[in-house]
């Protein structure tokens, strides 16, 4: 590679292959998905990211250039990160909050790569290529934010859940920690006599 025309095309071909990755994964992420708002959104994004598959292939075309997908290692290994979550045995809010983490950072990868390659064709003047990268980069942040959104909602229930818990068995919590704080008063003095003594 000689010039960042080239590695503007080989990133190109590597984003082209995270998002075909993608395509298959999200269908098993929605799966997978306990809250009804997490499932949405993984189906809007699925959607979304058959239109970036759509998009790259618009600007290999506008590079002349053929559309064809350099092995993504990265995202290969997020989706197998993710796959892993997903056989957890958590409760489901802990187990959605698992996948949004997962989620959010296949999309943090995205903007990143989608940030870099929509400022190279800029500078390299070839501002339809640009505009195209920057409406999928755009469509990521949103992506991201809709998961941050979501999990808010999640973890608000799972602090709940977890604050229920807790009072179930504070009881039992409270007659040890009283037992113990009862044990260490009554040693309290014998240590004061056996200071005066000594």
């Amino acid at each position: 590679m000689e010039s960042l025309r080239d590695v503007l095309i080989e990133e190109l071909r590597d984003l082209y292959d995270a998002e075909k990755q993608l395509v298959k994964a999200l269908p098993k992420m929605a799966k997978a998905a306990g809250n009804e708002d997490l499932r949405t959104a993984f189906e809007n994004h699925l959607e979304e990211t058959k239109g970036h598959v759509q998009r790259l292939e618009q600007a290999f075309e506008l590079l002349e250039e053929k559309a064809k997908s350099k092995p993504c290692e990265a995202m290969k290994g997020l989706i197998a990160e993710g796959s892993e979550t997903m056989e957890e045995d958590f409760s489901e809010p802990l187990l959605d909050s698992a996948i949004i983490c997962a989620a959010q950072k296949v999309e943090h990868y995205e903007i990143a790569g989608y940030g870099t390659v929509a400022a190279w064709s800029r500078a390299l003047g070839l501002e339809n290529v640009a505009e195209l990268l920057e409406q999928t980069l755009e469509e990521e942040k949103a992506a991201d934010e809709k998961l941050t959104e979501v999990a808010g909602g999640i973890i608000a229930e799972a602090g709940a859940a977890a604050s229920s818990d807790e009072e179930e068995e504070g009881d039992t919590v409270g007659v040890g920690s009283a037992q113990k704080k009862g044990s260490s008063n009554r040693s309290s003095p014998d240590n004061k006599s056996k200071r005066r003594t000594g």
